[in-house]
């Protein structure tokens, strides 16, 4: 499928029935209800989505059931994360025979290389393939930045990189990247909460971690900002913060999945070493929530 790398691109978490497997039945409904409400992709199994708890063969199921559940609606895009760069290169080819369309590749976990093992590994994983590739920086959460100037670098000599998902909180990054790429590269805000101010800078899409229970509301919100609307987007955004800012934290994974839970789409189950929140930390929690439910601008989004 030939995309175009826009709009509000969930990077979805991953359902998991009560013996911690995956939830095919819920996956292909979520999806369906996330495209239905203007997302324009699926991102799946990515650090949101729990992807470094999965097999191969799980990664490849749950991709397959994405697939065939949007079919040619919007493309999905394999989050490709490993510590080794041949283990990166077989995640991407299975991706690619699985049907995705595309792929958002991450810095190897755990080793922090220098910009020429790290040039290296995205070269190889991205050369291994001919779909449209997606370079994830977030040096804040993996401990490896790709400059500007380093990003520009690879787009150069990689044709089919086409899109950076550029989450350093600093949206100077984006007017970076800009002024030497031009539009040359799309770029997406990867930090939920400064969404608005990147696309005041130039930003053309979102992968969205609150988009999962708020899929109505954040294509809105993307909307509005894009469209220069920028009085009904503060009103949304002012509305919406406190939960995109749940986005930002190190229990992320668990924080929006307790949303998705009170919304009625999904389930606090998570994989250990995570454990489901407790004590204060779910009470405080809990009040954000409540509080953002019973001052929601819109009564209902699209339903089940």
């Amino acid at each position: 499928m030939n995309f175009e790398w826009k709009g509000v691109m969930p990077a979805i978490t991953t359902c998991f029935d009560e013996n911690l497997q995956i939830d095919h039945e819920f996956t292909a409904k979520h999806v369906a209800w996330l495209i239905e409400n203007g997302c324009t992709g699926i991102v799946a199994n990515g650090s949101i989505g729990e992807g470094g708890t999965m097999s191969l063969d799980e990664k490849i199921s749950l991709w397959k059931t994405i697939v065939g559940s949007v079919g040619d609606r919007v493309p999905v895009i394999a989050a490709i994360a490993s510590m080794t760069t041949a283990d990166a290169i077989a995640q991407t080819k299975a991706a690619e025979e699985a049907g995705c369309s595309g792929v958002m590749v991450l810095p190897p976990y755990i080793y922090r290389g220098d910009w020429r093992e790290m040039k290296y590994h995205l070269s190889e994983i991205i050369g291994s393939t001919p779909l449209s590739c997606m370079l994830y920086n977030n040096p804040v959460a993996y401990g490896t930045d790709f400059l500007p100037k380093q990003i520009v670098e690879l787009a150069s000599e990689l044709p089919n990189l086409h899109s950076v998902k550029e989450s350093s909180t600093d949206v100077r990054r984006i007017t970076a990247i800009r002024a030497l790429a031009g539009d040359r590269l799309k770029i997406f805000v990867g930090v939920d909460d400064v969404i608005v101010e990147g696309i005041n800078v130039g930003a053309v899409g979102w992968v969205a971690g609150l988009v999962s229970a708020f899929p109505k509301e954040s294509v809105d919100l993307f909307n509005y900002a894009i469209n220069g609307e920028a009085e009904r987007a503060r009103e949304l955004y002012e509305w919406f913060l406190p939960l995109l800012r749940l986005d930002t934290v190190p229990k992320f994974v668990q924080l929006i999945k307790l949303v998705q839970e009170k919304v009625g789409w999904g389930s606090t189950r998570v994989r250990p070493p995570r454990l489901e929140l407790t004590g204060t930390e779910l009470e405080e929690t809990l009040a954000i929530i409540d509080h953002a439910l019973a001052t929601r601008p819109r009564a209902e989004a699209a339903g089940h």
